[in-house]
C-alpha cells in the first residue's frame, strides 16, 4: 500500500468542498451508523438538500457552519480504501478565513481545488492556488463541480480546464489534473459518470490513490530538528526530536547546528528500546559521545552535509492580521523548533492574486501575498523552502497578542547575511562604564503627547549631570530633526522612528551612557522590541501618565485643537491609538505630581538601581 495521503480540499465559497468530503466518506462507507443517523436529523433542520442527507454536515462540525452553510474553520478527517489511507483537510472559502485555508495547505501532498461549474474561476479560486503552491502542495487536482446544473455540459468544464491551466502555468504548477464532477449526485467522485460519456478519465478517488507524492530522492543528508532535551535524571542526556531528512545510525559523525560543534551518535533511543538507525519520519532521541552543548530549535546534521546558517533572508509571506505589516515592527519567528525575534526590513512586492503582477506595496494588508526580506535577532539554521519544507516553513507571531501574523516560506539568504560579520572588539561595554563610575542604562519615558515626558527627562538629565553622571537625552521632537526627518506619522512611519531611536539607544548604552529616551512610542510591540535589545536590567520603562483630557487641556503646542479639527492626520490618541503600558517599570501621574516630584521618584529608583560602581 503507498503511503498515506494528505490533501487539502480549496476552493471559493460554496463551491460545494464540505459536500464532497462528505460524499467520498459515505461512498467509501467510512460513517458510521449513528453518525449518518445524527447527520439525517441535523439535515432536517440545517440542511440544503430538501428532503436528501445533507452530506456536508458530516465536515461541518460548527453550530455557526451548520446555521450559515459555509465552513469556518479547517475541517479534518480520515478515511481509507483498500489502496490508501487519506487525511483531508476542508479548508474555508471565504476571503476571511484564508489564514485557516493556508493551515490546512502547510502540511497537504496534495491540493485538491474546487470550482463552481456555474461561477467559473474566482479570485479565491486564484488565491487558494497561489497559497497551496507556496506551502509546497506536490500535485494539483481541479475539480470542476455542480456539473449538473451546467447540464453535464462539455464546453463549460474545457473552458474552465483551460483557463486553469494558464493560471497554473503563471504559478509554475505542472501538469494539473481536471475531473468535471457532482459532489451532490456522486458523479466521478468514486464511480464514473454515466451522465458524462465524454470524458474517460480516472475519478476524484482514482486519482487520489494513484498520487504519487515524489517523496525526497534518497541519498538525502540526515537533519533533525532537537525538539527537546531529555534529562530524566543525572546519568542520560538526549536530544529528542524528529528525523525531517536522510538516515542516521549508532556511530554516525554529526554536527550541531548553529554552533558547528561534532560529535558522533552514541546511541538512538524509541519509546519501546533502541535502534541502530532511524530514517525520515521516526521520532527519536539521540545520545552523543562526546556530549556537546545542544538546546531546542538546534538542528543535529550530518557532519559532512551542513545546513546553512544565516540571520537575514527572502521569504514569501501571506499575512494573515487585520492589522497591515509594518516594516520594522518586531515579530516572533517560529522556525521548525526555534523561535527568535525578526523583523520585516523590506517588502519588495505584493502579488496581485489575480493577475500575478508584483506590485509594489509600503505595507501588507489581511489575505495579501508578498515577497519581503527579513532579519533575526540570531543566526538561525535553517533550509530554503524549495529544499525542505520542515526547515524552510515559519509563521511570524505578534509579540503583544501571540496571534499569528503571516505565515511564509523562506526562499534564501541574502548575501549580506554571510558577507556581513559581527566584529568582536577589545574595549567593551563594561570598560566603558566603569570609566564613566557607572551602569549603563536606557531610560525609556513613554506617554502620550503633552503627557510630560520631555519635561521630565529634561530634568532628569540635568539632575544625572549634575551629579558627575554621563548622559544622552533622546527626545522625539528633536530626532525627527536629523535622524528620522524622512518620516511621517503613519504607523509604518511610527514603527521605523522607534526601531531607529532603539538602535541609537542600544549603541549609546554599549559606550557606557545614561540614555533618557522621551518619545510616545505609542505601540507596545514597538517598546517590546526596545526592551529586546538590552541586557536584563539595562532598559526601564517608565510610563508618564495623564488623562487624553488633561493632555488636551495643557496643549502646549496646539497639536490637540489642531487633530479636533481634523487638521492632522494619525494623532496620537484622538485618531490613531495608544497602547498603555501593562507591567511598566514605574508609572508617573503627572496629573498628582509636579514634575520635580516624578524626576524624585525616577531619581530615588535609578539611584537604588544604578549604583556608582
Amino acid at each position: 500500500m503507498p503511503p498515506p495521503l494528505r490533501f487539502v480540499l480549496c476552493g471559493s465559497v460554496d463551491d460545494g468542498k464540505s459536500t464532497v468530503i462528505g460524499r467520498l466518506l459515505y461512498d467509501c462507507r467510512q460513517v458510521f451508523p449513528d453518525e449518518l443517523r445524527r447527520t439525517e436529523q441535523d439535515s432536517a433542520r440545517y440542511g440544503t438538500q430538501g428532503p436528501e442527507t445533507d452530506l456536508a454536515l458530516l465536515v461541518d462540525g460548527l453550530q455557526d457552519e451548520r446555521e450559515q452553510g459555509i465552513t469556518i474553520d479547517v475541517a479534518y478527517r480520515s478515511f481509507e480504501t483498500p489502496r490508501r489511507r487519506f487525511i483531508v483537510a476542508d479548508a474555508p472559502g471565504h476571503e476571511q478565513y484564508t489564514r485557516n485555508m493556508a493551515t490546512g495547505a502547510s502540511t497537504a501532498d496534495v491540493a485538491v481545488v474546487l470550482v463552481d461549474a456555474r461561477k467559473g474561476i474566482l479570485p479565491q479560486t486564484v488565491r487558494h492556488t497561489r497559497i497551496a503552491a507556496m506551502f509546497g502542495a506536490r500535485h494539483v487536482v481541479l475539480a470542476v463541480n455542480k456539473m449538473d446544473r451546467v447540464g453535464w455540459d462539455r464546453d463549460t468544464f474545457e473552458s474552465i480546464r483551460a483557463r486553469y491551466r494558464e493560471i497554473a502555468g503563471e504559478i509554475g504548477l505542472a501538469g494539473v489534473d481536471a475531473i468535471p464532477v457532482s459532489a451532490l449526485t456522486g458523479d466521478n467522485l468514486t464511480w464514473s459518470s454515466e451522465s458524462m460519456p465524454w470524458y474517460a478519465g480516472p475519478t476524484l478517488l482514482a486519482c487520489l490513490e494513484a498520487a504519487d507524492l515524489e517523496r525526497s530522492p534518497a541519498g538525502q543528508p540526515f537533519r533533525m530538528p532537537v525538539q527537546y532535551v531529555n534529562r530524566p535524571d543525572p546519568d542520560f542526556r538526549g536530544y529528542c526530536g524528529r528525523v525531517v531528512a536522510g538516515e542516521v545510525a549508532v556511530g554516525d559523525a554529526v554536527r550541531i547546528s548553529p554552533a558547528g560543534t561534532e560529535s558522533r551518535v552514541e546511541s538512538i533511543v524509541v519509546w519501546n528500546g533502541t535502534r541502530e538507525q532511524a530514517a525520515k519520519g521516526d521520532s527519536v532521541t539521540l545520545t552523543l559521545a562526546p556530549d556537546v552543548d545542544v538546546a531546542r530549535g538546534d538542528i543535529v546534521v550530518a557532519a559532512d552535509a551542513p545546513v546553512d546558517v544565516a540571520d537575514q533572508f527572502q521569504a514569501r509571506l501571506v499575512w494573515l492580521q487585520d492589522e497591515p505589516l509594518a516594516v520594522g515592527r518586531p515579530y516572533v519567528m517560529k522556525l521548525h523548533s526555534r523561535e527568535v525575534g525578526a523583523t520585516v526590513t523590506r517588502i519588495k512586492h505584493r502579488l496581485d492574486v489575480s493577475t500575478g503582477n508584483e506590485l509594489a506595496a509600503p505595507a501588507l494588508h489581511l489575505n495579501d501575498l508578498g515577497t519581503v526580506n527579513l532579519a533575526t535577532d540570531r543566526p538561525v539554521p535553517f533550509a530554503p523552502f524549495d529544499e525542505s519544507r520542515e526547515l524552510g516553513g515559519f509563521i511570524l507571531i505578534d509579540r503583544a497578542t501571540n496571534a499569528t501574523a503571516a505565515a511564509g516560506t523562506i526562499r534564501f539568504p541574502l548575501m549580506r547575511a554571510a558577507n556581513v560579520k559581527w566584529q568582536d572588539l577589545d574595549i567593551s561595554k563594561d570598560i566603558r562604564s566603569r570609566l564613566k563610575l557607572q551602569r549603563a542604562q536606557c531610560v525609556w519615558l513613554t506617554g502620550m503627547s503633552a503627557s510630560g515626558k520631555s519635561t521630565i527627562a529634561n530634568l532628569l538629565d540635568k539632575r544625572l549631570t549634575s551629579e558627575g553622571r554621563h548622559t544622552y537625552l533622546l527626545d522625539g521632537d528633536n530626532v525627527r530633526h536629523g535622524l528620522c526627518r524622512d518620516l511621517g506619522f503613519t504607523e509604518v512611519d511610527r514603527v521605523e522612528n522607534i526601531r531607529r531611536v532603539a538602535e541609537v539607544a542600544r549603541l549609546m548604552v554599549d559606550a557606557g551612557l545614561i540614555v533618557i529616551v522621551a518619545f510616545i512610542s505609542p505601540f507596545r510591540s514597538e517598546r517590546a522590541y526596545a526592551r529586546s535589545l538590552f541586557e536584563p536590567g539595562e532598559f526601564k520603562e517608565i510610563f508618564v501618565d495623564a488623562s487624553l483630557e488633561a493632555c488636551a487641556a495643557r496643549d502646549p503646542k496646539g497639536l490637540y485643537a489642531k487633530a479636533l479639527r481634523g487638521k492632522i492626520r494619525n494623532f496620537t490618541g484622538i485618531v490613531s491609538p495608544y497602547e498603555r503600558p501593562e507591567r511598566p517599570d514605574l508609572r508617573l501621574d503627572t496629573e498628582a505630581l509636579s514634575p520635580e516630584a516624578c524626576v524624585d521618584l525616577l531619581s530615588e529608583r535609578l539611584d537604588r538601581e544604578l549604583p556608582a560602581e
